[in-house]
């Protein structure tokens, strides 16, 4: 893996090209890459969007590939790039568990850092196909009315193209450098 890359991601709005640096965050970089490179994030939902915070994608549209991905979690790693407007990193739900799911941050998010989620790259084109995702099902269930994360990771795409027809999502992704 090269200690900076750029990935593309050909989304239903639009292109996002975000440069990875190693440096940043080197676990979440060389994951990112990974997955990446098996096409983990081809048909990827932006499964959570909520509207001047952050649009999440990581959910596998085939349950039995993010079953597997989503056991292989992840150390945790300091803070060196902040969650500033375009900004990329994992999520996580506690300690050492990142695994697939990334984020874009829509708007300077401090108050990540402090909650440990390591920035690892950054939007470089296409942050106005960012703003673009349809933030029209908000929150996950059941603090919004949006998807129920066990079901979309149980269910992959078949639940949120059937329940949730209008999230944006990834139609490819590629290390293009």
């Amino acid at each position: 893996m090269p200690d900076t890359y750029r990935v593309k991601l050909e989304t239903s709005k639009g292109d996002i090209v975000i440069e990875v640096k190693k440096e940043w965050a080197p676990r979440a970089a060389e994951r990112f890459y990974e997955l990446v490179g098996v096409h983990y994030y081809d048909g990827s939902r932006f499964h959570r969007v909520i509207r001047g915070f952050i649009a999440q994608f990581g959910i596998a549209p085939d349950p039995k590939q993010g079953e597997l991905w989503r056991e292989l979690r992840m150390a945790d790693e300091p803070v060196k790039l902040s969650n500033k407007r375009g900004t990329v990193s994992f999520a996580h739900n506690g300690p050492n568990t990142r695994a697939v799911q990334v984020f874009l941050n829509l708007r300077d998010n401090p108050s990540l850092d402090k909650q440990s989620f390591p920035a690892f790259g950054k939007v470089v084109e296409g942050m106005e196909a960012a703003d673009k995702l349809t933030f029209l099902y908000g929150e996950l269930a059941p603090k919004g009315s949006g998807p129920d994360g066990i079901k979309a990771e149980v269910q992959g795409n078949a639940y949120l193209e059937r329940d949730f027809p209008r999230l944006d999502f990834i139609r490819k992704a590629s290390v293009i450098r």
